[in-house]
């Protein structure tokens, strides 16, 4: 498959979870993603495990890009991390606001992810390629759909290279939420965010909390299933790589995968789509 793919890791919290993540990136490897990223904690509690991970990634050889949220930050907090991914030799950062850690008031001198864009341009010019996140289903947050689409969209002016989404299961909200944003003049490539489904608990669980949605017919499917994994995870196989294949043909920019440090939910869905 031609299409450039990325995957998506969290940084481990265990000797164990790292050295199963290294096992898990050389699977991975295989398919020539152009570049993997790193997810932060909120309020930046996993900072170091995620620059360690990027500095693994980029060891082993592979362009790697880090999550970087500002929530809580200062601009002299973020002047000396940018400092340090450079130093590094990270090109590419996903600026998003971040969450705060639960029981802190929004504190920081940056208050949208769009701020954070502007300051990252300022600072630094074009050393960083900078992606933000998209919301074809509208962020969980958002006031109304419109001003999510706004927010999207100053982000986009602020400085912003290309954008990955949200997972959705609906190709719809997708293609009309590129089509909202380019008529606003944020013409940037936005690449679709895949999850692979593995299980049905945690699916719903954490579409529940991001604001995903999960069609009713997948939903109904899924729990129909009940506990019978290789069920779940065939139907899941088969629905991802469908949903693929149909973005693929309607020519999206390339795919993200939310990998959550496995290799083969997002290996299997690869290797059906070579074989269509």
């Amino acid at each position: 498959m031609g299409l450039p793919l990325s995957f998506e890791f969290f940084p481990p919290k265990t000797p164990e979870g790292a050295e199963k993540l290294r096992v898990v990136r050389q699977a991975l490897y295989a398919k020539n993603p152009q570049f993997c990223s790193v997810t932060y904690g909120a309020g930046g509690s996993t900072q170091q495990g995620t620059f360690d991970t990027v500095g693994e990634i980029l060891a082993e050889g592979v362009s790697a890009a880090s999550h970087f949220s500002c929530i809580g930050a200062t601009k002299a907090s973020v002047r000396e991390q940018l400092a340090t991914l450079k130093a590094m030799g990270v090109k590419r950062l996903v600026a998003l606001r971040g969450d705060l850690p639960s029981g802190y008031g929004a504190s920081g001198e940056f208050h949208y992810a769009s701020d954070l864009v502007a300051f990252i341009r300022e600072e630094t010019g074009r050393d960083f390629h900078i992606e933000v996140a998209a919301y074809p289903e509208v962020h969980p947050q958002a006031k109304s759909p419109e001003a999510d689409l706004q927010a999207y969209v100053t982000k986009v002016k602020a400085g912003a290279d290309s954008a990955i989404t949200q997972y959705f299961y609906n190709t719809d909200a997708y293609f009309r939420f590129v089509d909202e944003a380019y008529k606003r003049g944020a013409d940037v490539p936005v690449v679709p965010g895949i999850m692979p489904i593995t299980s049905s608990t945690q699916l719903l669980r954490f579409s529940d909390a991001c604001g995903a949605e999960i069609p009713r017919w997948i939903r109904l499917r899924l729990q129909g299933y009940g506990d019978d994994m290789a069920s779940i995870q065939a139907f899941g196989l088969e629905v991802v790589t469908d949903l693929c294949d149909q973005l693929i043909t309607a020519g999206v920019p390339a795919l993200h995968f939310y990998a959550m440090n496995q290799s083969a939910p997002t290996l299997g869905v690869l290797d059906g789509l070579a074989q269509r």
